[in-house]
C-alpha cells in the first residue's frame, strides 16, 4: 500500500483562498502528486481546525459568538447523547456499518472544500488522496471542560476525543474510497501541540498517553484501507510518533532540520519497519524565508538535513526512497500568490529529488 510513494509531494491542510474552486484549482493544477482538502479559515472561521470537527460528538458544544469549543458535561443530553455515542462507534468501527458514519461527517458548513474535492478525486481517480483531522493530543488539550480543565486529562473526554477524532477520519476514508476505489487514503493527524509535551504546561501527561490515543485512531483507520502521517511543526520528542502505530512523520525540515538526528535510533527503527519520512522542506509560516527560496536553495537544505541522519548511520538508499516532500506546515497565513509559490516548489523540490535519485513518477 506504500508503493508509489518514493519522493512524492503532498501538502498540509489550510490555505489562504476565499473560495473551495479557487483553492482546489491551485491543488489539482500544480499539479501535486497527493492531491489534499484544504482548510479554509478566509471562507470561514469555523474551518479552525480546533473547531472543525465539532459536529455531533456527545457534549461537545460550539460557542458560535466567541468561536469557541467547550465541553458541557453537566447536562442530561450529555448522558443520553454518551450512551449512543459508544453504541455508534462499536456499530461502525467493528460491524463496519459505515451508514451511521454519515451522521458524524464534516459538514460543508465547516469544511467547504471537501465535497467538491471527493468530487475531484471521482473526476481525477489518483493513486494517493490526502485528508486530516487535529491530532488527538492538540485537540484535547485546546477543549475545556466546564471547570476549564483541558478535556485530554479527563479518561472519559479524553476517549471521546479519541473516538470522535476516529469517526470524523474514518468518513473521510470512506468517502475517498467512495469516490475512487483504487485511490488509498493518507490521514494527518495535525499535532502542532506535541512541540510542547515536555514542558512545564504539559507535565502530567505521560509518553504513553499521546502514543495510545494515535495509535487506537490508526488502526481503525488502516484497518480500513488508509496510511497515518502525524504532522508536527515543531521540535519535539521524535520518539512520540516512531513509537505510535503510524505510517508517516512530518515534520518541518526546513527550521528543524537538526532535529531528527537527536533519534536516529528511533527514526532508523521506524524506517526498517517501513515507516515514510515527510520533509516540511518549503517555509509557510514565515513569508519572509519562503520569498528568498528556490529550488536549488531547497535543494541544498534538504541535503544537509539528510546528511544530519546519515552521519548517524541511517542507510541513504532506505531513507531517499521512504521519503515525501511536504511545505512545513500549513499555507493558510500567505498571500494567494505565496501560497501558490509553495504548493509549486514542494512539486518542484521533489521532481528534483526523483530526478536525481531515482524515485517514482506519478
Amino acid at each position: 500500500m506504500k508503493e508509489n510513494l518514493s519522493l512524492t509531494s503532498t501538502a498540509i491542510g489550510s490555505l489562504p483562498h476565499n473560495s473551495a474552486q479557487a483553492a482546489l484549482d491551485l491543488i489539482f493544477s500544480t499539479p501535486i502528486d497527493i492531491p489534499f482538502w484544504p482548510q479554509l479559515s478566509k471562507v470561514s472561521p469555523k474551518e479552525d481546525m480546533i473547531i472543525q470537527l465539532n459536529e455531533n460528538i456527545p457534549g461537545l458544544k460550539f460557542d458560535e459568538e466567541n468561536n469557541k469549543l467547550f465541553f458541557d458535561t453537566e447536562s442530561e443530553e450529555f448522558f443520553l447523547g454518551l450512551e449512543e455515542f459508544f453504541e455508534d462507534y462499536e456499530k461502525i468501527t467493528t460491524e463496519k456499518n459505515f451508514d451511521l458514519l454519515e451522521k458524524y461527517a464534516i459538514s460543508e458548513k465547516f469544511a467547504c472544500s471537501i465535497h467538491p474535492f471527493l468530487e475531484k478525486i471521482k473526476e481525477t481517480k489518483p493513486f494517493y488522496a490526502k485528508g486530516h483531522v487535529t491530532g488527538p493530543f492538540s485537540w484535547g488539550v485546546s477543549i475545556c471542560d466546564p471547570e476549564k480543565k483541558a478535556a485530554f486529562y479527563d479518561e472519559t473526554l479524553r476517549d471521546i476525543i479519541i473516538k470522535a477524532l476516529t469517526l470524523k477520519a474514518l468518513w473521510q476514508v470512506i468517502n475517498i474510497k467512495k469516490a475512487s476505489p483504487e485511490t488509498t487514503p493518507i490521514i494527518f493527524l495535525d499535532e502542532p501541540t506535541l512541540s510542547q509535551y515536555g514542558t512545564s504546561a504539559f507535565l502530567t501527561v505521560t509518553k504513553e498517553d499521546i502514543t495510545n490515543s494515535i495509535s487506537e485512531i490508526s488502526h481503525v483507520l488502516r484497518d480500513n484501507g488508509a496510511l497515518i502521517g502525524v504532522h508536527c511543526c515543531g521540535k519535539t520528542n521524535w520518539s512520540l510518533i516512531t513509537d505510535s502505530d503510524v505510517d508517516i512523520l512530518n515534520f518541518d525540515g526546513y527550521f528543524f532540520g537538526e532535529s531528527l538526528s537527536a533519534y536516529s535510533k528511533e527514526i532508523d527503527g521506524f524506517l526498517k519497519k517501513g515507516g515514510l519520512i515527510a520533509w516540511g522542506m518549503v517555509p509557510t509560516l514565515d513569508p519572509d524565508a519562503l520569498e528568498k527560496e528556490d529550488v536549488n536553495s531547497l535543494l541544498e537544505k534538504f541535503e544537509a538535513d539528510k546528511n544530519y541522519l546519515l552521519k548517524n548511520g541511517i542507510n541513504e538508499k532506505q531513507l531517499l526512497s521512504q521519503s515525501i516532500i511536504t511545505p512545513s506546515c500549513g499555507a493558510g497565513v500567505l498571500s494567494e500568490e505565496l501560497a501558490q509559490k509553495a504548493i509549486r516548489l514542494t512539486k518542484e523540490l521533489a521532481d528534483t529529488l526523483k530526478n536525481t535519485y531515482g524515485g517514482t513518477s506519478k
